[in-house]
């Protein structure tokens, strides 16, 4: 699965401008990822049972698609399994608390991190273009954690922005040439049932009817399982600056099927700051051909 460390660093290699596989990959990711604000909704468990749940069904698959439980227990892929489990937990327990739209549209601030990141600390040189659009972005977020701002949703809206700095960091870490995608997303899933097991226990919610078990199954097969199996295999074929950008598919996506199940639909300042962060996040996605074919004009 590893791309090989020349192909990462070379820098107009294949793997740094990212594969059609690799982008149809991560589409494909995105929209699976898309449900798990249907999900989550329809589930009436609380949390960490949910966690537990799909835990348990995306090892499974795991193990299916690596066939074997041996794991490299190296620092990277730990770290890339803790990015995963505080993403997941973290955004769980957002749309449990706020709208699955605000609470999408909130960790979506990973693109921007994922930019600083390449900016700061690996030399990637930046335009106003991108300075103007990063500003335009954190505002649209500003609004989305504005919108409807009781307790519960406050706390809610703070989780899926925290979400956000894990989701980066989860990219950000897997996308490295020395990090074993298929090992963080093993070592993940045990890390997140061990911690979320104990919370099973004492969940009072915790009812097996079949619409709970419907959902909890494409929760787990679906949304996490299936989706993270494409993700581990697409974040190695694709610049991780890319691939957050490509991931945004899934804010679009994810309100959707919540609005047409649950009946949910997101405040008036949460619809124009999630209008805005598409938008601009699209649009920094489109830099580089705008880019091309003006210069291309002038030449």
């Amino acid at each position: 699965m590893n791309t090989t460390k020349e192909e990462i660093t070379a820098g107009n290699s294949p793997a740094v401008r990212g594969t059609a596989a690799g982008r149809i990959l991560m589409l494909a990711t995105a929209v699976l990822w898309g449900l798990a604000g249907v999900c989550v909704k329809s589930i009436g468990w609380g949390t960490m049972s949910v966690v537990a749940a799909r835990s348990v069904i995306s090892l499974v698959m795991l193990l299916i698609v690596k066939r074997t439980v041996k794991v490299r227990i190296t620092f990277w892929n730990v770290m890339g399994a803790v990015m995963m489990s505080a993403t997941g937990m973290l955004y769980v327990q957002s749309i449990k608390l706020t709208t699955a739209g605000t609470a999408i549209v909130l960790q979506y601030i990973a693109p921007i991190l994922v930019l600083l990141f390449a900016v700061l600390f690996q030399h990637r040189r930046v335009k106003i273009s991108e300075l103007l659009i990063t500003a335009a972005v954190f505002g649209g977020i500003v609004l989305s954690f504005a919108d409807d701002l009781d307790a519960t949703h406050v706390m809610g809206n703070i989780l899926g922005l925290a979400s956000g700095f894990t989701f980066a960091g989860q990219i950000i870490i897997m996308n490295r040439p020395d990090t074993d995608s298929e090992d963080s997303l093993l070592i993940s899933c045990f890390l997140s049932l061990i911690i979320s097991l104990p919370f099973v226990f004492f969940d009072q919610n915790l009812v097996f009817d079949v619409k709970n078990i419907v959902w909890v199954l494409i929760l787990g097969v679906f949304q996490y399982g299936l989706a993270n199996v494409l993700f581990g295999f697409g974040i190695q074929k694709v610049d991780k600056v890319e691939a957050s950008l490509i991931l945004t598919i899934e804010p679009i996506f994810n309100p959707i099927p919540v609005a047409i199940f649950c009946g949910e639909k997101m405040g008036p300042l949460a619809i124009i700051g999630f209008a805005i962060v598409i938008f601009f996040v699209t649009l920094f996605g489109l830099l580089p051909k705008i880019e091309a074919k003006l210069n291309s004009r002038k030449a």
